[in-house]
């Protein structure tokens, strides 16, 4: 009567290997199911202060300014920034107060002020909860370089995005954000 021998589990050096690979692919699996998978969106500061650049594509034009940022009282102040020696170029200062609905233009050179209806409500410099995250990459040179989360209001019913949102990855500050607005 013939009888079997015991069957091992691990028989050779081949066999050892696809072993130890199926360990390694169990627990890298172990490891992907605690982690998150697609990064939520972060918390911006409710305050700071920073420069910005506004580019608007239609005219080519761009201009830059000094911001202070306060979203918990939904104010905003833009100080408009002379890089070049521009001839009749008037520069002003934007208080807009969002609670108030209004915002006051001060020219910087005679200081005349202008008392002006805020036409669009309050929309904070932060990432919407419903975004859609995009991207993860680092700007700038070595040695220099800032990690950034890109994200989005795309949606799958829509081909397009309107607004694309670029923070850093640490404390969430804006970096860039872009509007795609379409006038015709």
């Amino acid at each position: 009567m013939l009888t079997r021998a015991p069957r091992r589990l691990v028989q050779g050096p081949r066999e050892t290997w696809l072993l130890g690979g199926l360990w390694v692919w169990i627990l890298c699996g172990l490891g992907m199911a605690g982690s998150p998978g697609t990064p939520q969106p972060c918390q911006a500061p409710q305050q700071w202060e920073g420069r910005q650049v506004l580019y608007q594509q239609s005219s080519g034009h761009n201009s830059r300014a000094l911001v202070s940022y306060d979203g918990l009282n939904q104010r905003v102040r833009v100080l408009d920034e002379r890089k070049a020696l521009i001839p009749c170029k008037r520069l002003f200062e934007y208080i807009l107060l969002y609670k108030d609905g209004v915002m006051f233009q001060i020219e910087q050179a005679t200081k005349l002020c202008a008392k002006i209806p805020l036409a669009e409500p309050w929309d904070p410099l932060d990432i919407p909860q419903n975004s859609t995250f995009e991207d993860q990459y680092s700007i700038g040179g070595p040695q220099e370089q800032i990690m950034v989360q890109e994200w989005s209001d795309r949606r799958t019913a829509r081909s397009y995005e309107t607004w694309i949102g670029v923070y850093t990855a640490k404390d969430c500050y804006p970096v860039q954000e872009t509007f795609i607005r379409n006038y015709t």
